[in-house]
């Protein structure tokens, strides 16, 4: 069964943003936008960026660079994973 499609207003900085979602999302995606808007307030207040743009700027790049760190850490925990499985289908053949 598919989820139901909703509509939502998401505010980011001074702007509200129409989004139509699964229902399954709208948690994530209002959590996504506390995340956006709390990070783009840190560097306004802390490392005075006057700017909005600037202070969304880097905390789109922060966010993306997590991102990327959590991917490449799948990647290897993956590559580590089958690596050992591999090993140890060699010792289950070479026992037999």
């Amino acid at each position: 069964m598919k989820d139901e499609t909703i509509s939502i207003n998401i505010g980011i900085g001074n702007r509200t943003y129409p989004l139509k979602i699964d229902a399954s999302e709208e948690e994530n995606v209002r959590s996504a936008a506390k995340l956006i808007n709390e990070k783009e307030k840190f560097y306004r207040d802390h490392v005075s960026m006057k700017d909005f743009q600037d202070s969304l700027a880097m905390t789109s790049l922060e966010l993306a660079t997590a991102l990327k760190m959590m991917q490449n850490k799948e990647s290897v925990d993956s590559k580590s994973l089958n690596e050992r499985l591999e090993k140890l289908d060699l010792r289950l053949k070479n026992s037999i």
